[in-house]
């Protein structure tokens, strides 16, 4: 039901402006279904922190490309909690949020085992709870401020309309890779 509201809302409020025209949506009655309107879905996510992009993939093909804001520390790969850093390396996406302090979220598998083994050899706690969203859902700077500073404690952050086509466009068990 969510991913169908979702849809509805990107279909009305425009916000994949970037997606391809739809020719199906001016003839909409003539056997089309909501889902058949559905964008496809990716099979990998890319992130190059390097160049603040997120890829959305299909079978080697990009869908979508997105401006990114990572940790205030973006940097080098995350090593332990409160460095804020964002990590590095291979990851899923595990569990979606509607209710969290920003506009929709999705859990990254950091820790891996080889992030905690690591961390455990240097005596520190990984961190977790790195996730993919949207803008804070009570703004604590204006909205340029988002658009163009690294500020998240460690996550992948996005604009809510971005964010809302991401949900859309990707599943549990999406692979992530995030490189340098």
């Amino acid at each position: 039901m969510l991913r169908y509201l979702l849809t509805l809302a990107l279909l009305v409020l425009g916000a994949g402006a970037r997606a391809e025209p739809q020719p199906a949506l001016a003839g909409l009655g003539g056997g089309e279904t909501l889902t058949s309107l559905a964008p496809p879905v990716a099979d990998l996510i890319l992130v190059r922190k390097s160049e603040r992009r997120m890829y959305l993939m299909r079978a080697g093909e990009v869908l979508r490309s997105y401006r990114v804001a990572l940790g205030l520390v973006p940097d080098g790969p995350k090593e332990r909690a409160g460095d804020f850093r964002t990590p590095e390396g291979s990851y899923r996406l595990t569990r979606r949020n509607t209710r969290s302090d920003f506009f929709l979220s999705i859990q990254v598998s950091y820790p891996s085992v080889a992030d905690s083994q690591r961390a455990r050899r240097n005596g520190w706690d990984p961190g977790g709870s790195i996730m993919i969203h949207g803008l804070p859902n009570t703004l604590r700077h204006p909205p340029e401020y988002y658009r163009s500073q690294d500020w998240t404690d460690g996550c992948i952050a996005l604009s809510n309309g971005d964010m809302v086509e991401l949900w859309m466009m990707t599943q549990d068990d999406t692979r992530i890779e995030i490189r340098p």
